[in-house]
């Protein structure tokens, strides 16, 4: 079932929380229809999914076009060492060998029914993804943050890149429309590091534990990456 979530001090959390990041996202002007604001991480797996059902729901009722995504940070790993650290011994230290082998066959097995090629056989390191929060952040000031999430998404998983690697990301940013300069702005802006991480420290005071987590035009939220026929009995019902 699709969890709906009362507010929860997230109302006024997430107003802060997009202060917070000088609202650095996907923004149009004028009244959108609807506005979803995603807390998620670039290398969390069930982001990329949830992704792709939203979509395929907005799709299904004619509203992608006319859908404003705010990308917010979420690092599931804030501690992690700048230049990451081996995907094998990290999986093996948070699961065991034996149980990453088996969640990563599931997630490959549930990305092929989304269209997903999960190819966590080429995946060398897990990254730190505080630089891509920050990347993120900047191309939404330039209205590029859903194709540069998209990016970052097939980079990592379908790819096996490194996208904690600055020339990955400086690569990716160019790639979906981005200036050069303001790219390597991004990723050199220690305010805007800051500033990421004071928005995840209001996903953490929003009581935002695990991400996907979707608030829609500010009155609900939606937790975890929900099947699009779920999202779209919400949606219509909104």
């Amino acid at each position: 079932m699709l969890r709906i979530l009362p507010e929860q001090g997230w109302r006024s959390g997430l107003r802060s929380a997009r202060t917070a990041i000088g609202r650095a996202m996907d923004h149009q002007e004028g009244a959108m229809p609807l506005t979803i604001s995603v807390f998620s991480d670039v290398i969390c797996p069930w982001c990329y999914v949830g992704k792709r059902r939203l979509e395929r729901a907005l799709d299904q009722l004619g509203q992608r076009e006319s859908t404003t995504i705010e990308w917010l940070p979420f690092e599931l790993n804030p501690g992690m060492p700048a230049d990451g650290m081996e995907r094998a011994l990290y999986r093996a230290r948070k699961f065991g060998a034996e149980r990453s082998a088996q969640l990563d066959a599931q997630m490959a097995e549930l990305g092929r029914q989304e269209g997903i090629g999960f190819a966590f056989e080429r995946m060398t390191r897990t990254p730190s993804t505080r630089r891509a929060h920050m990347l993120i952040a900047a191309a939404g000031q330039h209205g590029r943050a859903d194709p540069v999430v998209d990016a970052l998404f097939r980079a990592y998983f379908e790819e096996g890149r490194n996208v904690g690697d600055p020339d990955v990301l400086r690569e990716i940013g160019v790639a979906a429309g981005l200036d050069r300069d303001v790219v390597d702005d991004a990723l050199g802006d220690e305010q805007l590091s800051q500033r990421v991480e004071a928005v995840e420290r209001q996903a953490a005071e929003m009581q935002i534990a695990g991400v996907p987590f979707f608030i829609v035009d500010r009155r609900w939220a939606v937790s975890g990456a929900q099947p699009t026929e779920q999202w779209l009995a919400a949606l219509r019902a909104a």
